[in-house]
């Protein structure tokens, strides 16, 4: 009696310790205000996830400081799957222009795929007076301690392209940090500031709208939802290009078969009709299946860094924490 109550036992709490992934809800920290253009596509990613693992996966959004202090965040959490981050391009370059970080860039996440590569814009204020992107150079120029840009936090998508168009025309204008583009972009539209280089997922409804003046798309293509807004090449400026890299990531000591099997539920929401048609109305596209592994993000970030240490020493664009 007491081998068959042990057996029984045993049986029953099998099913605790061969628990399934996901068994309860999972959360995506987005180290970006609500509204912006890295929440609209996590809130997408999460949408489909959802659909796909069983469970539901929500938002949390946490901005400030150039996404570091989402990240800070998340860095402290367990390392079980059900704490995830989606994050940019700022995680790369803030690993070289904050220098006092909580986190290691580079050994504290798991990566789990790339989301997604969102083109970048150059837009203004209705109002503002250049009508060309020769004229918006020509002003700022003539006006460089009047003129004031907008952007998300220090290392931000928003300011990376910022720092690159000023260095390649040879100005520099003042900056406004805000926490995310989604209160940039507010602030833009209420006509508090001036300029913005900013994601088509946060600019092109407000083009297409007429609320912003658009100069030129920061790509070496037009853009399919703005045909006839010219690119910064036929625009007259030559080497400037940036987009802003998405990628969903885990915590180091994540159980590799949890990577793999939300690595898996990405690729199937990135396939998803009904996401790829959303990206395409935000100017941009899921990432295929071969750059929604963990291999290809890992070594994305770890190329993003290297690039940017460099650029950002040149320009000493440091920050302290």
């Amino acid at each position: 009696m007491l081998r068959v109550f042990l057996s029984c036992m045993l049986i029953a709490a099998l099913p605790a310790a061969a628990e399934t992934f996901p068994a309860r809800p999972i959360t995506i920290m987005v180290p970006h205000a609500a509204g912006g253009p890295t929440d609209a596509v996590s809130r997408l990613v999460a949408h489909a996830m959802t659909a796909d693992l069983g469970q539901q996966v929500v938002i949390e959004n946490v901005g400030g400081a150039g996404g570091t202090v989402g990240t800070a965040r998340f860095a402290k959490a367990q390392p079980d799957g059900y704490s995830l981050m989606i994050h940019h391009i700022s995680l790369a370059t803030t690993a070289t222009m904050y220098r006092n970080l909580p986190y290691d860039t580079l050994n504290a996440f798991a990566p789990i795929g790339l989301v997604t590569d969102v083109p970048m814009t150059i837009i203004a204020r209705a109002d503002f007076p250049p009508n060309t992107l020769a004229e918006l150079v020509e002003h700022l120029k003539a006006n460089r301690d009047k003129v004031t840009y907008g952007h998300a936090g220090l290392g931000s998508g928003s300011h990376l392209c910022a720092m690159l168009f000023m260095k390649t025309i040879g100005i520099k204008l003042t900056g406004v940090p805000f926490k995310g583009t989604g209160p940039a972009m507010t602030s833009l539209l209420g006509k508090e500031i001036d300029v913005m280089c900013d994601q088509t997922t946060n600019t092109t409804a407000q083009i297409q709208g007429g609320k912003v003046k658009a100069y030129a798309a920061v790509t070496p293509q037009r853009l399919a939802k703005l045909p006839d807004l010219p690119t910064v090449d036929e625009a007259g400026i030559k080497n400037l290009q940036i987009t802003i890299w998405h990628g969903l990531f885990g915590l180091k000591g994540t159980p590799p078969e949890v990577v793999d099997r939300l690595a898996a539920s990405l690729r199937k929401a990135l396939a998803d009709p009904a996401v790829i048609s959303r990206f395409a109305e935000l100017n941009t596209a899921p990432s295929t299946a071969a750059e929604a592994t963990p291999a290809f993000l890992e070594k994305k970030l770890k190329d993003e860094v290297t690039r940017w240490a460099e650029i950002i020493k040149d320009a000493g664009a440091y920050a302290e924490n």
